[in-house]
Formats: structure tokens, sequence, C-alpha cells
């Protein structure tokens, strides 16, 4: 994790500063709360969130009692050294409701969006579907669109048209996630790969 000095934070006049954590792989914003200098001092020794509560006044641990720890991957100050970035890998949802994010489903990305439709298409199969069709005919048919798919995507860039390689590159990317979701496969697990390919 990068160093941070402490004693450079402008904390607000209470002594606190406001914290926004993001899932580190996909993006999303979970939640946001505060932190005085022990919660701050005591995340970075464990690796772990800790806030200051002002409901309560009391220093915690995201997650000490439901289980659901934020492990610190990376933190960032603000240009003004007055709010927090931290980026975590979720050991559960983040909200106290149990979802995922304090946002709701639309704050998603994208990609997150796109998954829940697949999944909850692959479970419920509705009729007129494009991804029931699918998923009902298998994995060989989604590995024939993937690779239909994938083709068009350079025969648009071969034709160097924009236009049609964003539309060909959308339907490539929709038909692998299709595929993922048929194989067991998050994404996320792709982008942990390009994560390490990173370092």
């Amino acid at each position: 994790m990068p160093e941070i000095d402490i004693n450079k934070i402008n904390w607000n006049e209470k002594g606190l500063l406001p914290v926004i954590l993001q899932h580190y792989l996909t993006g999303k914003v979970l939640m946001v709360a505060y932190m005085n200098k022990e919660a701050l001092e005591k995340t970075l020794e464990t690796k772990v969130a800790w806030f200051w509560s002002r409901s309560r006044k009391t220093l915690w641990q995201k997650g000490e009692t439901s289980g659901n720890v934020q492990r610190v991957i990376n933190l960032y100050l603000d240009c003004d050294q007055d709010t927090l970035l931290l980026k975590v890998d979720p050991q559960g949802p983040a909200c106290h409701l149990g979802t995922e994010s304090c946002f709701g489903s639309d704050s998603e990305p994208l990609l997150e969006q796109l998954k829940q439709v697949l999944a909850q298409r692959n479970l419920e199969r509705p009729e007129k579907s494009y991804s029931t069709y699918l998923f009902t005919q298998g994995i060989d048919k989604i590995l024939k669109k993937v690779g239909e798919e994938a083709a068009e995507v350079i025969i648009a860039a071969k034709n160097n048209n924009p236009q049609e390689l964003a539309q060909e590159a959308a339907d490539l990317i929709y038909h692998l996630m299709v595929l993922f979701e048929a194989s067991g496969v998050a994404y996320e697990q792709v982008w942990e790969v390009l994560q390490e390919r990173m370092k």
C-alpha cells in the first residue's frame, strides 16, 4: 500500500476524514464512512477497514460482527488531502442491508449489471429472450457465437469503421459474458489476471 503521512491530512473540524470504499477490481463504489486518526492507524496496521461511528462515538471494524470484512488493497488521499479512497477486496456485502453497495444496483458498473441480468436469464429462462436461447442451446452454440463475433470485430477493424467496431465489440463482450455465466466463471477472475499482469 502507498505510504500516507497522517500529519499532512486535513482532518475536518471534528477530527474526521470522509472515506470512500471502492471495489478494487470492478471500481464499484461500496460505501462512504468516516475515519479519525486512530481508525486510520488501525486500518494501516491491520489492512482491513476501520472507521469512527459518528452516532455511537466509537471505533469500529467493518464486518467485525457480520464477517463482511473489507480487506484493504490500496488507499489514496485526494489532492486536497481531505478525503480518502480505499480500494478494497470485500469479503461480503458492504451495506448493512445485505447488499454489495450502499448505493443500490443502479450505481453498479455496466458489466456488473449485465452479469446480474444474465444470471437471472440463466436461472429463469424467460421466453423470447435471446440469452435464454443461448443458454438453452448450450456451450457449443455459445462458443460458435463468440467465434463469429470475434471475426466480425476483426473485419470491422480492418474496414477502419469505428462505429461498426464499437457495435461488434459490444456483441463480443456480451457473448463473452454469456460464456462466463454458462461456464461458471466470474468476470472478476479475468480482472484479477489483468491486475496481476500490470504489476
